[in-house]
């Protein structure tokens, strides 16, 4: 039987972090897909098809990983993908709550769909998308934190890198 993962997320942008979970969930389970929320209400930095792009770009060279961009309620995604499995990161305890409460709704809403949660590599914990994100628009250097394409896309949208 073939378990495939569905890693949700806005990604905006895909951090070193959502990478070194990819890569490593990319070995325990037989096809990752990405699935990059469109989410409008957090007002996203990228638009979705740029999220996607780089995201592509990223995970290109890693078989088992496709990336999708997704609109509709998670659940309702990973059943047309056929997912037997949420694959959520947790950086830190104080997530843990949080997303204690998704996997309880995605649980109630989809009974057949496990949530698993990973924790990223000590390199990686404290990376988050926002932080990149506060980084960069002040002019830090991001380089070290997120993969070449993306600190091109935030050079960009007229961040200084």
């Amino acid at each position: 039987m073939s378990v495939i993962a569905v890693y949700p997320g806005t990604f905006d942008p895909v951090t070193n972090g959502h990478s070194d979970l990819v890569q490593r969930a990319s070995k325990l389970f037989d096809r990752v897909i990405v699935a990059i929320a469109a989410n409008p209400a957090k007002t996203p930095l990228f638009g979705l098809d740029s999220r996607v792009a780089m995201a592509t770009e990223v995970f290109t060279g890693i078989e088992n990983v496709e990336v999708c961009g997704f609109s509709d309620l998670l659940v309702d995604f990973a059943r047309q993908c056929n997912a037997g499995v949420i694959l959520r990161g947790l950086r830190a305890v104080s997530d843990f709550e949080y997303e204690m409460q998704l996997a309880s709704m995605n649980r109630r809403l989809e009974s057949r769909i496990e949530t698993v949660f990973m924790t990223p590599a000590e390199e990686t914990s404290f990376i988050s998308a926002s932080l990149v994100k506060e980084v960069a628009l002040h002019g830090g250097d991001v380089s070290q934190f997120v993969h070449k394409a993306v600190v091109e896309e935030l050079a960009s949208i007229g961040t200084k890198l």
